[in-house]
């Protein structure tokens, strides 16, 4: 009797794991870097007229585009491209649900069928996440201001170890990291674990500012908070960032925020 008390309980508490898994998004971004403006410009007129339309056939919606703001210290030409996904299952299946879609192959031939001596872009890069228990789903920021003055700031904090990769996102979640950006209005579009990237182990996010006046400013609030300065000093989240990873884009026209 005690045995089946036992299997009940670890069912039930699988069963309560996957509910729980079901309400977190999953994301992928991906970064075309590129070597000119011909390859931007065909890339971007692929995302805009065939892949985003494709993927909002198929309910993926809230799909962010952006571009990095001018700086004198990078000027390599990218885009940045969001995706959420419901499940990993809608994840797998985006590319064969692609590959039936006349319409997007049409519309996307260009791109599609480049010559491997004119490709229209350099490389891709993709990370897949997953949304933080504290913030489950995406949302997509609500700046109405003009575009190519809003900042669309995507860190990406790295960790030395697994380790401590898990306390940081602990701290995020439990710690209260993510209710205080909440509260200072710093207007995050997503937080995400790592599941698969580059530079791992790290997680990202993203937060949302009118302006580079108002970021500086919600960026002076955070760090002078009380809640701040109680939180980096507690021991267990001591030197959980090895590197930080801070990149300010905007959104493009076409993008759906």
């Amino acid at each position: 009797m005690k045995i089946v008390r036992n299997l009940l309980a670890v069912i039930l508490l699988f069963g309560i794991m996957q509910a729980k898994a079901q309400t977190q998004e999953y994301y992928q971004l991906k970064i075309y870097s590129f070597d000119n403006e011909a390859q931007e410009k065909l890339t971007d007129n692929y995302l805009e007229n065939a892949f985003m339309p494709a993927l909002k056939a198929l309910d993926i919606k809230n799909i962010g585009v952006f571009k990095p703001r001018p700086s004198e210290n990078d000027t390599s030409k990218k885009t940045y491209v969001l995706i959420p996904f419901s499940s990993l299952v809608q994840f797998r299946l985006l590319e064969d649900a692609l590959a039936t879609n006349e319409s997007y192959k049409s519309k996307g031939k260009a791109y599609l069928e480049a010559p491997h001596d004119k490709p229209p872009y350099a490389r891709i890069e993709s990370a897949l996440m997953k949304a933080f228990v504290d913030m489950p789903k995406m949302r997509p920021s609500t700046l109405d201001g003009p575009r190519k003055d809003r900042i669309y700031e995507l860190r990406s904090y790295e960790s030395a170890t697994e380790e401590l990769y898990k306390k940081k996102v602990d701290m995020f979640n439990a710690g209260g990291e993510v209710a205080l950006f909440d509260k200072l209005g710093f207007n995050a579009v997503f937080y995400a674990e790592v599941l698969s990237g580059a530079r791992m182990p790290n997680l990202m996010y993203m937060t949302t500012h009118a302006n580079q006046e108002v970021r500086d400013a919600n960026w002076k609030a955070f760090v002078d908070s009380p809640e701040w300065n109680k939180l980096k000093v507690i021991p267990k989240y001591q030197n959980t960032v090895s590197r930080n990873d801070t990149r300010l884009l905007y959104p493009t026209e076409y993008s759906d925020y």
